[in-house]
């Protein structure tokens, strides 16, 4: 059993849009399984391959107690609206209500390459939707607005404040 460490925000990697997945290898394998891994730790939901320092288009989710993973993701069927409060493992100790569609399809692989189709609602939607996300270099405060936005940039920067001399290059 393998837990990755969380890469936390400020880490070029959560910034950066990863690659798709070309080759389902036992490489891609042992990432999956390190993912898988890395989820199970309780209080988890999710866990993209940015977040444990690897550029590429993967994530696992455990919700439910259903333990999984998604190779190269799209979302599709957007429906409906739920404003929860989200988190964030690489933003720790922050959470914001965040609207996100009540439901949602992802389709992708595997880690054989066989195509998956994973339909979600309520709490799933809202996982697939976040690590979807950070596949594209996008973090949960992203898409907040308004008061709870700026709320959420006062906090990160209390709990993350400017190093002397310079601004930081997040």
């Amino acid at each position: 059993m393998t837990v990755r460490p969380i890469r936390i925000f400020g880490d070029a990697v959560l910034r950066t849009e990863a690659d798709p997945v070309t080759s389902f290898d036992a490489e891609l394998g042992a990432l999956i399984d390190d993912l898988e891994d890395t989820v199970r730790v309780p209080g988890r939901a999710g866990v993209a391959a940015p977040q444990i320092g690897v550029s590429l288009r993967a994530f696992s989710y455990n919700v439910g107690g259903v333990v999984g993973h998604m190779i190269n993701p799209v979302l599709s069927d957007f429906a409906g609206e739920q404003d929860d409060e989200e988190a964030c493992l690489s933003l720790p100790g922050l959470g914001f209500a965040t609207k996100r569609a009540l439901s949602v399809t992802a389709r992708g692989f595997d880690r054989h390459g066989e195509p998956i189709v994973i339909p979600g609602t309520g709490f799933l939607a809202r996982a697939l939707q976040h690590e979807t996300d950070h596949l594209a270099g996008k973090l949960y405060i992203d898409t907040l607005t308004g008061d709870t936005r700026r709320q959420a940039l006062r906090e990160l920067r209390r709990v993350r404040p400017t190093p002397p001399g310079g601004a930081r290059r997040d």
